[in-house]
Parts: C-alpha cells; sequence; structure tokens
C-alpha cells in the first residue's frame, strides 16, 4: 500500500474514522491565483495549457502551495474527450467553449469512436503521472472526468447552452439515438477514468454539471443509469488500496438517495441542499461532499468562518464528510479567503471527530 503522508481525504470518502475533516476545493488550480493567470500566460491559450503535462502538474500544484489542502485535483478540462473523438473543441473569446462538428445524426454517432486514452488523451495521462511523482505523496491526488450526459450535451449542442434544445429535442424525438451516443461516452469515460487510475489518480470524480437541467424520470433514464454504467465499469482498487469514487450532479439534491444505489463510495452535494438533509436521505450508506455557497468567499474571513461552522455543524459528528465548496470557486475571490476558509475547516472541525 502507497503509504501516503496525508490520507484523511481518502480515509473520510470511505467513511473510515479521520481527525478532522478534510477540505478541498472545486476549481482549486484556477483563475483566482495569480500564480495560475501568469502559468496560463506563457502557455498561450488554455487548451495548451491543458496538454502541456508539465504545464499542467505546475497548475495543480500551485495551491497546494498557498494552502494545506487535504487533497490535490488533475487540472485538465471535462471537454478532453469529446476533442479526442474528433469534434474539434477550440474557445472563443469570452464565449466559452465550442465544437466544429456537433453531433446530431445517426451518422454522427456512427462516426464517433471510443478514444485510447494512451493515445488521444496521452497528454492527460502523462501529466497525471507527473503529477503523482510531484506530490511525493504528501497527498491525494484526485482524477475526474464529466458524466456521460454533461458530455452528450456539449456534443450534441455544440457549446454551452440554457435550454438544451437539440439535446432535449434528440432526447424526446430520438432517445434511441441519444442513448447510442450515451453508451459510447460512457465507454470511453470509464476507459479514461480507468486510465487515469493506472497512471496514479487515488481517487476519481464524476462531474455531472447538467443533470440539474432533467426532470426526474428522464434524469435517471439518461443520467443516472449512465453513471451507474461508467461505475460499475472502474477499476475499484489499486497500489493496495481501494480507489473511491465521487459523483456529482449540480442541482440534483432531490435525487441522492438514487444517487447513493449506484455504487459510488461518496456523493457531492451543492450549497442549495442542507448537508443534514442529505445525510438523512442517504443514510450513511456513502459518503458527502460539500457544500459551502462559492459566494460565502466574497465575504470577510470572519463571516467565512461562521459559515465554514454552518456546514459542519449540518453535516454533524462522526466521519464521512470532505468539505468543498458546493461548486467551483469563482475566479474574481480574494485567494485569503480561500485560505480562511481551509484554515476555519481545520481549526473547527476536530470537535466533530472526537472519540472517532
Amino acid at each position: 500500500m502507497t503509504q501516503l503522508k496525508n490520507d484523511t481525504f481518502l480515509r473520510a470518502l470511505l467513511r473510515e474514522p479521520v481527525e478532522y475533516t478534510p477540505v478541498w476545493m472545486m476549481r482549486q488550480a484556477g483563475r483566482y491565483l495569480p500564480e495560475y493567470r501568469a502559468t496560463r500566460t506563457r502557455a498561450g491559450s488554455f487548451m495548451d495549457l491543458c496538454m502541456n503535462p508539465e504545464l499542467a502538474c505546475e497548475v495543480t500544484l500551485q495551491p497546494l502551495e498557498r494552502f494545506p489542502l487535504d487533497a490535490a485535483i488533475l487540472f485538465s478540462d471535462i471537454l478532453t474527450i469529446p476533442d479526442a473523438m474528433g469534434l474539434g473543441l477550440y474557445f472563443a473569446e469570452g464565449e466559452g467553449p465550442h465544437f466544429e462538428t456537433p453531433v446530431r445524426t445517426e451518422a454522427d454517432v456512427a462516426r464517433i469512436a471510443v478514444p485510447d486514452p494512451e493515445i488521444e488523451l496521452r497528454y492527460v495521462m502523462d501529466a497525471v503521472g507527473l503529477i503523482r511523482r510531484e506530490l511525493k505523496d504528501r497527498v491525494p491526488l484526485i482524477g475526474f472526468s464529466g458524466s456521460p450526459w454533461t458530455l452528450a450535451t456539449y456534443m450534441v449542442e455544440g457549446s454551452g447552452s440554457k435550454t438544451y434544445a437539440h439535446t432535449k429535442a434528440m432526447m424526446y424525438d430520438r432517445p434511441q439515438l441519444l442513448h447510442a451516443l450515451l453508451t459510447k461516452v460512457a465507454d470511453a469515460v470509464a476507459a479514461y477514468l480507468n486510465a487515469q487510475i493506472a497512471r496514479g489518480a487515488q481517487a476519481v470524480m464524476i462531474f455531472d454539471t447538467w443533470g440539474g437541467a432533467l426532470t426526474p424520470a428522464k434524469y435517471r433514464e439518461f443520467s443516472l443509469t449512465y453513471m451507474q454504467q461508467v461505475v460499475a465499469g472502474l477499476t475499484r482498487e489499486a497500489e493496495g488500496r481501494r480507489v473511491p469514487v465521487v459523483l456529482f450532479t449540480k442541482n440534483g439534491g432531490q435525487w441522492l438517495d438514487r444517487m447513493a444505489n449506484t455504487g459510488c463510495d461518496a456523493l457531492g452535494v451543492d450549497w442549495t441542499t442542507d448537508l443534514a438533509d442529505a445525510r438523512r436521505m442517504v443514510k450513511d450508506r456513502v459518503a458527502l461532499q460539500g457544500n459551502m455557497d462559492p459566494c460565502v468567499l466574497y465575504a470577510s474571513p470572519e463571516r467565512i468562518r461562521d459559515e465554514v461552522a454552518a456546514v459542519l455543524a449540518s453535516f454533524g459528528h462522526g466521519s464521512g464528510h470532505v468539505f468543498n465548496l458546493g461548486h467551483g470557486i469563482t475566479p474574481d475571490v480574494d485567494p485569503d479567503h480561500a485560505g480562511a476558509m481551509v484554515a476555519a475547516v481545520h481549526e473547527l472541525s476536530p470537535a466533530y471527530h472526537q472519540g472517532g
């Protein structure tokens, strides 16, 4: 077994006793850090940064140099899989991601193939291996992917969307075509995450960013089913220890009970659900990760500490909680405020683990 200097994050995900509540932040390597912005400028573009293993490693480690975080997360983008399928990912200034060739017909779905992570996505795998070496086992490394539904929405829309017009039209008019696409994407996600685990990722997270845009029945059919398929296909042990799997559906608090039945180890919870309610729903079947409103970090350090205390109290005593924001840290947050949050978690959380 790999001897991590700090394995609190992994133990919490497995609901094992810990001395304090571990903490990390979604998008912790990102634009709120001036050192990230400097590296991004050196890289030339966002995709050039993602595709350079040395620079991806550099920005992955930057937040750990500032804050005593309990985990590192691979710096990459959820759209690497569709890009590797030949859809032509590019970023328009101020508009976000776009694909040159959206997937909207039977011929489009037939044309795309599941990429080999060690060939088409080799740059991501090389980054994972390099980050693990540079971490020197001080904290675990999280690998990640977008969920099949979330990736499919980008692939069908050709960009981000507020209405998901093309995807939902396909869902209602041609459900079998969407299922065919989702099956391929789910196979790709499982292969991608397994390759990250083989290269050294010690936990993996699936980001279902757009699952909350679905009705309950459609969420079960078109999102949850395929996340469960991915979970079933994942490597669950490596280097002599379990590899925890975290699922996160933004705006999916009402479905936590069903999500807990997928075989995952933990669920991410956004700030629209109280952790006490979430804990009652999942009945300690899985750990919970979250869930402070990211906008709290615009407040004073004193108020941040109060809100950290409220989130910790909401989960209550015992193991099975990883502190995090309810979604990604926003780009214009003062890094010192992020530091105040991390410090408050480490200061206030041991009281919830005494005797554990």
